[in-house]
């Protein structure tokens, strides 16, 4: 019986971004504690790399889908025809201690797309 081949795990712009702003977070919160706290946020996220490379579709379906509002819906349909286009069908949410990773994927490739606090309501930045 043949391993799978693992899948290609990419980081889009914008989850570059929040992890800035992540970083700039934890600095106004706590300078002292900042850099320790972004250096085992990024060990948690390496983690999380190696399993959806192993199995793409390890995290939740993104919650966000199920939107009730018109203007989430809105903005769950953009994300969702953003994600088709590139080939990438299915979204999921992959949670990483308190923070929650918004991602794309299909069998072969993933992007990560945002990342936010667990109290965050919306994903930051534009997909």
């Amino acid at each position: 019986m043949a391993l799978p081949s693992n899948a290609k795990v990419d980081a889009a712009p914008n989850f570059l971004a929040n992890l800035d702003a992540a970083h700039r977070f934890f600095l106004i919160q706590d300078a002292e504690t900042a850099d320790a706290r972004l250096s085992r946020l990024k060990q948690d996220l390496r983690d999380m790399v190696a399993i959806l490379a192993w199995s793409p579709a390890s995290g939740r379906p993104a919650r966000f889908l199920a939107a009730q509002s018109a203007q989430a819906a809105l903005k769950a349909d953009a994300v969702r025809q953003l994600a088709e286009q590139a080939g990438l069908p299915h979204l999921r949410e992959y949670v990483v201690g308190q923070h929650i990773v918004l991602y794309a994927h299909s069998d072969s490739d993933v992007v990560l797309l945002a990342l936010k606090h667990q109290r965050q309501l919306m994903y930051p930045g534009e997909f």
